[in-house]
């Protein structure tokens, strides 16, 4: 029977959680991938949450990881509430569509909810994250960014983890923490230190 561990990722796992993003994220959004670098930067800005920077573990393989960084919601009164921003998670490929990403999701959630956050928001498909208590954001009255308030942006989704944090008819809105948009010249001096792989065009990614 294989054995899990799910705990917090020490230095020493550093190179091979970022080659775990690599692996699970490459050519699935865009030619290459970002993820890695992305995860790699945050680890040194303020909003990261070290606490919530999570590797799944089978036997002694490192096979899944997630992270997590503090955001805020700014509510039509110019209320600030906190929030947390997920992601990347990932599962390695030759583990995928097991449950794994589930338990390490599931196990997330439960730290998630001990933190002073209202809710957990992200970019993601319902019809996975769902199953762990996910709607599209727009249903909780939460909009994406400077969407209108009639676009539901189905792809953005949100759990509340503090029920009542906001009045339903008050307009609440949502920004991507800068973290994540990364100069992309620099994270591909940093896929450098990793092995080459083929960047591929392929039908169904979202960027070019």
């Amino acid at each position: 029977m294989n054995h899990l561990t799910i705990r917090q990722e020490e230095p020493g796992d550093y190179r091979a959680t970022e080659n775990l993003v690599r692996e699970s994220f490459w050519n699935v959004y865009r030619p290459g991938c970002l993820e890695h670098f992305v995860l790699h930067e945050f680890r040194t800005r303020p909003e990261f949450c070290a606490d919530l920077d999570l590797v799944l573990v089978r036997d002694d393989e490192l096979i899944g990881q997630v992270m997590y960084v503090k955001n805020s919601l700014r509510t039509s009164s110019q209320t600030e509430l906190p929030i947390l921003t997920m992601g990347p998670i990932c599962i390695h490929p030759n583990y995928q569509r097991q449950g794994y990403g589930k338990i390490l999701l599931d196990r997330s959630l439960d730290l998630a909810a001990e933190t002073d956050a209202v809710g957990v928001f992200m970019e993601g498909n319902i019809n996975f994250y769902g199953k762990s208590g996910f709607v599209v954001a727009s249903t909780l009255g939460v909009h994406y960014m400077d969407e209108p308030t009639d676009d539901p942006v189905p792809y953005f989704l949100g759990k509340i983890l503090k029920e009542n944090a906001w009045q339903k008819d008050t307009e609440v809105r949502y920004r991507v923490p800068a973290g994540y948009f990364v100069d992309e010249k620099q994270a591909e001096e940093f896929d450098r230190q990793f092995p080459p792989k083929e960047r591929l065009r392929l039908p169904g990614q979202l960027f070019g």
